[in-house]
C-alpha cells in the first residue's frame, strides 16, 4: 500500500496528484487489473463431471419436452 502524507500548504488536489503518479509508477494497479476475473482452470475429474451433468439435465429436459411437461414456446 501506498503512504502519501500531506505537505504544508499543499492542496487536496496536488495530494491526489501525487498518490496517483505514484501508484502508476509502482505497477501494483496493472497488478490488480489483470489478475481482477482470473479464475484457474478446474481439474480434470472436474470438467468430466460438469459434462456428465450437462449431458443429464439435457436429456432430463428433452424428456420433459416430449411428455408435455414444457411447452415448445416456454424455454
Amino acid at each position: 500500500m501506498f503512504e502519501v502524507k500531506r505537505r504544508k500548504g499543499e492542496s487536496f488536489e496536488a495530494l491526489m496528484r501525487r498518490f496517483q503518479t505514484k501508484m502508476r509508477s509502482s505497477g501494483k494497479l496493472l497488478q490488480a487489473k489483470k489478475v481482477r476475473f482470473y479464475a484457474p482452470k478446474p481439474n480434470r475429474n472436474k470438467r468430466r463431471k460438469d459434462a456428465v451433468e450437462r449431458k443429464r439435465r439435457a436429456s432430463l429436459f428433452e424428456y420433459n419436452i416430449r411428455v408435455g411437461n414444457i411447452k415448445e414456446g416456454d424455454y
